[in-house]
């Protein structure tokens, strides 16, 4: 008995599943049975954990991978096509956030402050009341690089006039000067007797203190000897900053000095020589106006325009200017 029973139950076949006929006529359809085993997908397997113990990120991750996958490979690859292209757009809309920040060429182009048409920036010491003879002496004189003899002469009567007159005082009576000493040729001024300086009178009185015009025909007579010397005064003047122009290039007036280092040797020099009235304020100024410094602030549009000029001028050769240099050295020296 026990034998008969396994034999029906080892001689299953092993074939597929016998086709039925349908109440419909024609129509084939498979057992029951096989169809659930063809049909029902393969579950995958995962690890069971207790509700309490499981984290929230297997929940997410878990949520997330059912909702995406589908059940053939077609939909699976559409899936992943689908989310690296979310991807690549959350990428490119990131650009466009960026692009925002740099402005358009208009707004660039309106944010630009455009140059004003208004009135030229000058130094701080010519305001909109300055008289009209100071402005034009900054603009066209003052810092302007100078190489004539005479015209030096000039601005070193004004700088030691600064002491009783203003500049302002002093280009108003500038034909005057010129007049009475005879356009400041340092060869007519050297003969100048007493009587003639006190004839220089405008009003009523002196057109400088009698200490300043004994001064200024002492100083055109060794202006006479440092031309012997050096060839002209304009060498001599020039051969303290190696013929080129000092730039400071202040930002504010108030940062100009009234006197410098250089000024002071130039000074103890002339002095020495037996010039008088030549302190280093007197010789300071006197460089500023003959254009051995720029002393113009850097904002004024005259800091520029007198450095090109300068640039422009006709300078003495090198080994000439090297032994002036020496020479003066030598006697700076030997004192």
């Amino acid at each position: 008995m026990s034998v008969a029973t396994k034999l029906p139950s080892s001689a299953k076949p092993a074939t597929e599943p016998r086709a039925i006929l349908g109440p419909a006529g024609n129509r084939v359809r498979v057992s029951e049975e096989p169809k659930k085993k063809i049909d029902a997908p393969k579950k995958p397997h995962r690890p069971k954990f207790p509700v309490s113990e499981v984290p929230q990120s297997v929940v997410r991750n878990n949520i997330s991978v059912d909702s995406s996958c589908s059940s053939d490979s077609s939909s699976s690859a559409s899936s992943l096509k689908l989310q690296s292209s979310r991807k690549t757009v959350k990428r490119n809309v990131v650009k466009p956030v960026k692009a925002k920040v740099a402005p358009d060429c208009d707004d660039v182009a309106a944010e630009i402050p455009q140059k004003k048409s208004g009135p030229l920036k000058r130094c701080d010491w010519i305001t909109p009341n300055s008289d009209p003879l100071y402005t034009s002496f900054h603009d066209e004189e003052w810092g302007v690089p100078v190489h004539d003899d005479k015209k030096l002469f000039e601005l070193l009567v004004f700088s030691q006039a600064l002491a009783e007159l203003s500049w302002p005082a002093i280009l108003s009576k500038r034909d005057i000067f010129r007049k009475l000493f005879d356009n400041f040729d340092p060869s007519s001024v050297a003969q100048f007797t007493e009587k003639k300086l006190q004839s220089f009178k405008v009003n009523g009185s002196l057109l400088l203190s009698e200490p300043k015009l004994h001064a200024i025909v002492e100083n055109a007579k060794q202006i006479l000897k440092v031309q012997q010397e050096f060839g002209s005064f304009s060498r001599y003047c020039w051969c303290f900053v190696n013929n080129k122009p000092v730039r400071n290039g202040f930002r504010y007036a108030r940062q100009v000095p009234v006197k410098t280092p250089k000024a002071e040797l130039i000074s103890k020099d002339l002095m020495r020589r037996g010039f008088r009235c030549v302190g280093p304020t007197v010789v300071y100024s006197f460089m500023q106006v003959a254009g051995i410094v720029n002393d113009h602030i850097v904002a004024c549009f005259r800091y520029h325009e007198c450095t090109a000029n300068a640039k422009n001028d006709m300078k003495p050769k090198i080994e000439e200017i090297e032994v002036l240099t020496k020479d003066l050295e030598k006697t700076c020296f030997s004192c």
